[in-house]
């Protein structure tokens, strides 16, 4: 009798726990779709963020990747930058209990910056305090031109001032935009975003968004299309 007051006790206190760590996982998802248009890859230009550019300011070019990256029930979006004046690459996850997203970057010089913000409007802000100056440096994200265009901001203000400096400016377009757009009715099977590239299984054809995407359907392709078909049908029915 005692072993099964206690196996229930047990029982009682793992269920909550259970519960609240899918709803967690849940509300993290859902958190990073709204990021969805970031997906994809980026050919851009940086410069400095100023009305009007000298003809001496710094011009590079800048390739950027974002794709979704999955681990068990965990995920987050993945950033990979080729010649970035500021970062190699990034990871943006979602912290629940904060109710902030937390993107941790690393620098050109191996540094690991970790910013957090939140969603304004159209522009994802995030922001860190730089622990060598005390000055608070702010990353502004955002899609534009319908998703075709991704623009990223970085900025900072003094200690004990007001006033945002503004430092560079990166401005992308979607690799592939000038050669025909896509068809935006495919939808990927993982993300729900625009699927992009086809993939196979049993000989029916599905589309996913991204690299992330494309392994974690080869990996349990079944989960997915059942996913997928369940959604179909729930929207069907309302």
């Amino acid at each position: 009798m005692r072993r099964f007051v206690a196996l229930n006790f047990l029982v009682a206190l793992i269920m909550p726990a259970l519960a609240a760590d899918n709803a967690d996982k849940s509300e993290v998802k859902e958190a990073l779709k709204e990021l969805q248009e970031f997906i994809g890859n980026w050919k851009g230009t940086g410069s400095p963020d100023k009305p009007r550019p000298s003809p001496r300011d710094p011009i590079w070019n800048e390739n950027i990747r974002w794709c979704w990256r999955f681990q068990g029930d965990d995920a987050w979006l993945a950033m990979n930058v080729k010649d970035g004046k500021l970062f190699k690459s990034a990871e943006l996850r979602y912290l629940p209990k904060k109710k902030l997203y937390q993107l941790t970057a690393i620098s050109r010089d191996d540094k690991k910056l970790v910013f957090e913000g939140k969603i304004q409007g159209e522009f994802l802000k995030l922001e860190r305090v730089n622990p060598d100056t005390k000055a608070t440096e702010q990353i502004t994200m955002n899609t534009a031109a319908e998703g075709d265009r991704f623009i990223y901001r970085f900025a900072h203000k003094n200690e004990g001032t007001t006033l945002w400096r503004k430092d560079y400016l990166i401005a992308c377009t979607r690799e592939g935009v000038s050669l025909g757009r896509v068809d935006k009715k495919n939808e990927c099977i993982v993300s729900g975003g625009l699927g992009t590239i086809a993939v196979s299984y049993k000989g029916e054809t599905y589309y996913v968004c991204c690299s992330g995407c494309a392994d974690a359907f080869k990996e349990n392709p079944e989960k997915y299309i059942n996913e997928y078909k369940a959604k179909k049908a729930g929207k069907k029915k309302n």
